[in-house]
């Protein structure tokens, strides 16, 4: 895995594990929310977020967080693997409004600054239609690129997995030199 997209809906946790994957696989991580937000939520173009995503995507080495299917075409050519983060839109909710607790009023790490977290109804109401709209979308999106998903069903799913990573990369022996 050297270069990785992590996915899913608004509030499943994909910057979280794009950090935490990052550290146990030592990419490098690229937060599509900061690339493509502007201080005072103005949204940058398409084009705008194309050319900072350019030099990401031409490094042999990275990890993405983020839908934005609008780029996810560019993103899929170049990533050898996608975690896909499905998760029930309940906890999507539960977790989002855990975000604005814990953020309120401050940008969070993985976003633009200047952009504090706020409740937004139209952002909760991207979250309840995301299974009717948006994730009907990604999976078209995916289409040809089956072989390179994994798709994580349940928070523990994934916590899983990730500590079999952290286990298998310290059972790796010391290089010699």
């Amino acid at each position: 895995m050297q270069r990785v997209l992590v996915i899913g809906p608004c509030g499943a946790g994909k910057s979280t594990a794009a950090v935490e994957l990052g550290r146990l696989l030592d990419l490098p991580v690229h937060h599509l929310d900061r690339l493509h937000w502007r201080e005072g939520w103005v949204e940058s173009s398409r084009e705008d977020l194309l050319g900072a995503l350019a030099p990401i995507l031409a490094g042999e080495r990275w990890l993405i967080d983020g839908n934005y299917g609008g780029t996810m075409g560019e993103r899929l050519e170049r990533a050898d693997t996608v975690l896909y983060l499905d998760y029930p839109t309940w906890l999507c909710l539960w977790r989002a409004f855990g975000r604005i607790r814990r953020f309120r009023g401050a940008s969070r790490p993985d976003m633009a600054p200047g952009c504090p977290e706020r409740f937004d109804p139209a952002f909760f109401w991207y979250i309840l239609i995301f299974r009717r709209g948006p994730r009907r979308r990604t999976e078209a999106r995916l289409k040809g690129h089956e072989h390179k998903v994994r798709r994580f069903a349940h928070p523990r799913d994934l916590r899983r997995w990730m500590d079999g990573l952290g286990h298998a990369a310290l059972a790796k022996p010391a290089a010699l030199g």
